[in-house]
This record gives C-alpha cells, sequence and structure tokens, in this order.
C-alpha cells in the first residue's frame, strides 16, 4: 500500500494547494492563515478553521509532517507592490518557513510566488532564499509556469520551488498545452445580479479604447497605463486590483464564482464571504491544477528515491553551489 503523506498547509489562503495535495491522497494535520475572510472559506470547505498569526506559534508545536507546503505573501516581491523585498515585514515570513523546516526537518516541501522573486533585487532575494533553502540541506529545483498551459484559462505566470531532504531526481510535469475555453467557465449574463454591470459611461469608455475586434466570449483587460486588451483568457487575478480591470465582454465584472473556476476550483468549493473579500481571496490563491500536477511528480519522486545523477559539468557548477539542469540547487 502507498504511503500517506502528511502535509502542513502554510500561508494557506482558501486552500488551493491543500486542494491539490488531498487530491492524491495526502492529509493535512496543520493549517495557517491570518486572514479571516480567507479563514472563513477554509473553515467552511475543510471542517477546520486555520491557526492565525504564524509567528505566534513556536516551530516546535507544529506537528511533525512529510511535506510543508507554502504559498508564502507574495506582495514584497510583486510588481504591483513596492517591491521592498526583505526589507518589508512581511518579506521575512519567508524565515518562519525556514525555521520550521530546521525544526521539523520534513522531506520536503513546496513553496509558491511571484515569478518576480527570481530577480527581485537583481537576483539577491532569491539568491538568500536558496542560500538558506541548502544550509538546512535540502536538494531544490525551480520553475516558472503559466496555469494557462494547465488547463484554466488565466494568464498567471508563478514560480513553483520544490525541496527535498535526500538528494533525489525530480522533474517538474510537462504542461497540458491547452486551457478550457471560457465558454465553460462563464456564466450566462441573464443569471448575473445587474450591480455587475458596467454603467452605459464605461461601457462606451472600454469600447472606444479597446484595441482590435474583441473575440466572444473574452475578458477585457486594463492595464496600469490605462490600455486594453480583450482576449480569450484572463490575465492574471490581482488581490487589490481594481473593480472594473478585468470586464466580461466589456459589460461586467467577474463573480465570486467565474473567479474560483479560473483558479480551478471545483464548483463544489463553497463561498461564505462578500464579493469584495472573495475577490481579494481568489486573487491570492493558487491555480489548483498547477499544484496539482506539481504534486503528483513530487510524490513519485518521494516514492522512487531515484538519485540524482551529475555530469562533470553539473558537478563544475555545483562547486558555486548551483546547476541548471532542472533548475536545481543541491544541499
Amino acid at each position: 500500500m502507498a504511503k500517506k503523506y502528511t502535509t502542513i498547509d502554510l500561508f494557506a489562503g482558501i486552500g488551493g494547494i491543500r486542494l491539490g495535495f488531498e487530491s492524491l491522497g495526502c492529509e493535512t494535520v496543520f493549517a495557517s492563515e491570518w486572514d479571516k475572510a480567507a479563514q472563513d472559506m477554509y473553515e467552511l470547505n475543510f471542517g477546520t478553521r486555520p491557526f492565525g498569526d504564524i509567528n505566534a506559534i513556536a516551530p516546535k508545536d507544529i506537528p511533525n509532517h512529510d511535506i510543508l507546503l507554502a504559498g508564502f505573501p507574495c506582495q514584497p516581491f510583486s510588481i504591483a507592490g513596492k517591491g521592498l523585498g526583505f526589507s518589508d515585514t512581511r518579506g521575512t515570513l519567508f524565515f518562519n518557513i525556514e525555521a520550521i523546516l530546521k525544526e521539523k526537518q520534513p522531506q520536503a516541501f513546496l513553496l509558491e510566488n511571484v515569478k518576480r522573486l527570481t530577480t527581485h533585487d537583481n537576483g539577491q532575494t532569491f539568491a538568500v532564499i536558496l542560500a538558506k533553502l541548502k544550509e538546512l540541506g535540502y536538494t531544490v529545483y525551480y520553475k516558472v509556469f503559466n496555469s494557462l498551459d494547465f488547463g484554466v484559462p488565466q494568464k498567471r505566470e508563478r514560480i513553483y520551488i520544490v525541496g527535498f531532504k535526500d538528494k533525489i531526481h525530480f522533474a517538474f510535469p510537462k504542461p497540458f498545452g491547452y486551457y478550457r475555453p471560457l465558454s465553460e467557465v462563464l456564466q450566462k449574463d441573464d443569471e448575473i445580479p445587474k450591480s455587475y454591470f458596467l454603467s452605459d459611461q464605461l461601457k462606451t469608455k472600454r469600447l472606444n479604447a479597446v484595441k482590435g475586434v474583441p473575440p466572444i466570449p473574452s475578458i477585457w483587460h486594463e492595464n496600469i497605463g490605462g490600455n486594453i486588451s480583450a482576449l480569450p483568457y484572463s490575465c492574471a487575478l490581482r488581490a487589490g486590483g481594481s473593480y472594473n480591470y478585468l470586464v466580461v465582454n466589456g459589460v461586467r465584472r467577474l463573480t465570486d464564482r467565474e473567479m474560483l473556476r479560473l483558479q480551478g476550483f471545483p464548483d463544489t468549493f463553497k463561498i461564505n464571504v462578500p464579493y469584495s473579500q472573495a475577490r481579494k481571496v481568489a486573487g491570492n490563491s493558487v491555480s489548483v491544477p498547477v499544484i496539482k500536477a506539481i504534486a503528483g511528480q513530487m510524490i513519485q519522486a518521494l516514492q522512487s528515491k531515484k538519485p540524482i545523477v551529475l555530469t562533470p559539468i553539473q558537478l563544475t557548477l555545483l562547486d558555486t553551489n548551483e546547476y541548471t539542469t532542472g533548475k536545481a540547487v543541491a544541499g
């Protein structure tokens, strides 16, 4: 019988990472999330309320586990944020992860963050993270994936960092290479409350500014410069985005259910928070199909424990603490 891996779910949001791993038989033994709206949705769907501030619990008091999961706060590293990195107090939440890894020594971990993490501060922020993980003895693999390539119609580029306590081989999943059409995600306009629809003035403004002939259906994206593009998929959901930066067919806002569908959540996932909070937690969440694909590869690697075989070139690069095949760093 295959081993049932235990996980902890840090900075859990509404539980997207948990969904991906539990779909493959993993058992969550601890969760932490400080946002009340996210806690409310998490509790409704999983039957347990996440612990609050991760700073308020000592690493030794967290249950033992096989795999640490963390979509740690991305604001310090995102383009939309101020880019303060580790000078921002939220940026130091990575060090909570470091402390738990050091105390609990799980077999593996998965961390998720914004793509810009790799280039922030000319790469120094990411170098610090990799160095800390390497010092703890983990072999680390990392890769940027676009959710569009894993079946959901949302352009969402994120970095996924996978680590193993043993020096074992790991291969990231191959992208599906397709995404569901918006027609399978969007609700019918006649089912949507009138409050979601734009005023005639806003609709006219967008129609005059949109580039090209909009496909139907489409999600119109307004960038910071005010330019509007109509695409057969959504641009990335953002926790702090304005109500109107993503507009369905140029006429209405996305519903909370549509936003969760764009992240790959099943329709059975319940919503019990106001629309403004649903927008925030959906924007902060992960794309579940990407997580599930990575989880499958991680479990396979843990079960097979295939050792890493380094070529002479990789061994030379390893002397500088990094080698690039599979985007890995060995501890």
